[in-house]
């Protein structure tokens, strides 16, 4: 079962000819989440062969220009290719004006619905949920509201021995009450228990994005434990000043938040185009969390799974 993030831009504000400005897109079992949509989003969807049909739901942190400017000829082409299901974009109370402005001037005739689902950044708490995944609000601090994002996969059932399956000659509903938890009984009476019947549940995945913020120490409390985590670091430590009026981060501080708050993997990105080489920002932070990668365009960034008490 996929939970892989592909990274469709990796520039800050400026685009570069090899970073195009932030957009992700997360495969949760084989179904795709669009995390901003910065320009040139749908030319990096078609260059990286990501089949754009499977997009049904949009999160957008913040109303910044390289993050939206995407989603308006995203919008028109879709209707170009006559996509009919609903499209639904998570984005700040104030995008109605903005979508409004579209579909007044471009949006006539669509040929499927733009659904906005309106959200306050500052407010932290559940904002999507299905049957396999939740999707949750970071409050960050820059110069205009910004929202992170926290990706949880949900707790999945026990797994099933397939020789237990031959050996018992379990049926569908058999093994879906085992999966559960549920022993079973033997048509001579006998109780199995689960315990003997399964393998341990894989752990649930989870993925935070956080870009266009300064580092604060409440940020820990919301990223404990992440698998994977992408963080700005548009600033190099001799930038600090700089990164504190602007309302951005270093590579430093960025490590030292994926360190204190225990991550897996940690992601940096959204790089100034003021550094010709991101090495340095890179090995800045290797030097306080050695699990420590610069993004790159089209690369892809999987989450594996473990089962539960493996500890691998």
């Amino acid at each position: 079962m996929s939970f892989t993030l592909t990274v469709l831009g990796s520039s800050s504000a400026l685009p570069t000819s090899t970073r195009f400005p932030t957009a992700q897109v997360l495969n949760v079992h084989e179904r795709f989440f669009l995390i901003d949509c910065g320009e040139g989003t749908q030319i990096q969807l078609r260059r990286f062969s990501i089949n754009m049909s499977k997009i049904n739901h949009i999160f957008i942190s913040h109303l910044h220009g390289d993050h939206i400017f995407g989603l308006y000829g995203l919008f028109s082409s879709y209707n170009l290719m006559g996509r009919k299901k609903d499209l639904h974009v998570f984005a700040h109370h104030d995008f109605a004006a903005s979508l409004e402005h579209f579909n007044r001037y471009f949006g006539l005739g669509m040929s499927y619905q733009v659904v906005h689902h309106p959200f306050t950044p500052s407010r932290p708490g559940l904002i999507y949920e299905d049957r396999q995944l939740s999707v949750e609000i970071i409050p960050l601090r820059h110069s205009i509201p910004v929202a992170g994002f926290v990706f949880r996969e949900k707790q999945r059932l026990l797994n099933i021995r397939k020789d237990a399956i031959a050996q018992y000659g379990l049926g569908i509903g058999d093994i879906r009450k085992i999966k559960e938890g549920q022993d079973f009984v033997t048509p001579e009476g006998i109780t199995v228990p689960s315990s003997e019947l399964t393998l341990p549940a894989y752990q649930p995945r989870s993925y935070a994005f956080c870009t266009d913020t300064s580092c604060f120490s409440k940020l820990q409390d919301y990223l404990r434990d992440m698998d994977l985590l992408y963080f700005e670091a548009t600033f190099a430590e001799k930038d600090r000043k700089l990164a504190k009026q602007t309302g951005h981060s270093t590579a430093v501080q960025a490590a030292k938040l994926a360190r204190e708050s225990r991550v897996g993997k940690l992601l940096i990105g959204h790089f100034s185009t003021r550094y010709k080489h991101v090495n340095l920002l890179i090995n800045e932070a290797r030097e306080i969390f050695p699990e420590t990668y610069g993004v790159e365009d089209g690369e892809k960034y999987p989450v594996s799974l473990q089962r539960i008490g493996s500890g691998a």
